[in-house]
């Protein structure tokens, strides 16, 4: 009898040891895993809003809801790309020469094939020609993989949340703005659920969005995300 009590107490021992290292690590294995996750997803969100930055430049300062479309302008646009040779001199400014002055005279003289102006000018070694580059080669690493931009790290299959806002502001200025987002149940889902909705619990309480976003439809903030 003493035997079995002694087994008995010892399995309760066990399992208490069980309980309370699962107390103590469950909260630290949800963190850890919550930052490696997070850490690519906002590496993907970062490359959303560069190519959305990069899409408005060439669309009128309008953004696009679409990740087709977004997809398409990174595989297949250009972007202008000033090269700039020689600057204007502090007596040039001073005499009212600007770069769209300067530009005005050397084309004039490269259609004329008369120089004259230039030299007077001393425009001889200026230079601003408009060079066109690939998207892709511009603002994405080697390698990169367009057709990755809706899909969220972790999330077996999901897709962002992509969103636009066209408006105006107060003044009758254009306003553009857009956001991308996921929610924590997307890709932390499959953790420990009582850690995920204690997560949740404090986002809420702090009137905070329950997930990782970039951008703002509700407010311009400049493209920030919610983590910087």
């Amino acid at each position: 009898m003493k035997t079995v009590i002694n087994l008995v107490l010892a399995a309760c021992a066990i399992g208490l040891v069980y309980i309370c290292y699962g107390s103590i690590m469950g909260p630290i294995n949800f963190d850890e895993t919550k930052k490696a996750r997070e850490k690519e997803i906002i590496a993907r969100l970062i490359d959303i809003r560069k190519a959305q930055q990069e899409y408005r430049t060439l669309h009128q300062g309008a953004y696009t809801d679409n990740f087709d479309s977004l997809i398409d302008f990174v595989k297949t646009a250009k972007l202008p790309f000033i090269m700039k040779v020689g600057t204007l001199t502090d007596d040039q400014l001073n005499n009212g020469m600007t770069e769209k002055k300067a530009m005005a005279i050397i084309n004039k003289a490269k259609r004329t094939n008369k120089w004259d102006e230039v030299e007077k000018e001393g425009l001889q070694n200026f230079r601003r020609d408009t060079m066109w580059v690939a998207v892709m080669d511009t603002i994405f690493a080697k390698g990169f993989n367009p057709d990755s931009l809706p899909y969220v790290p972790y999330g077996n299959g999901a897709k962002f949340e992509l969103a636009i806002r066209k408006d105006t502001t107060k003044a009758g200025a254009p306003l553009n703005l857009f956001q991308a987002q996921v929610a924590y149940d997307v890709y932390l889902g499959d953790l420990n659920h009582q850690e995920l909705v204690n997560l949740k619990d404090v986002q809420t309480k702090l009137g905070k969005y329950c997930g990782l976003r970039v951008g703002d439809i509700e407010q311009p903030n400049n493209g920030a995300g919610n983590w910087e």
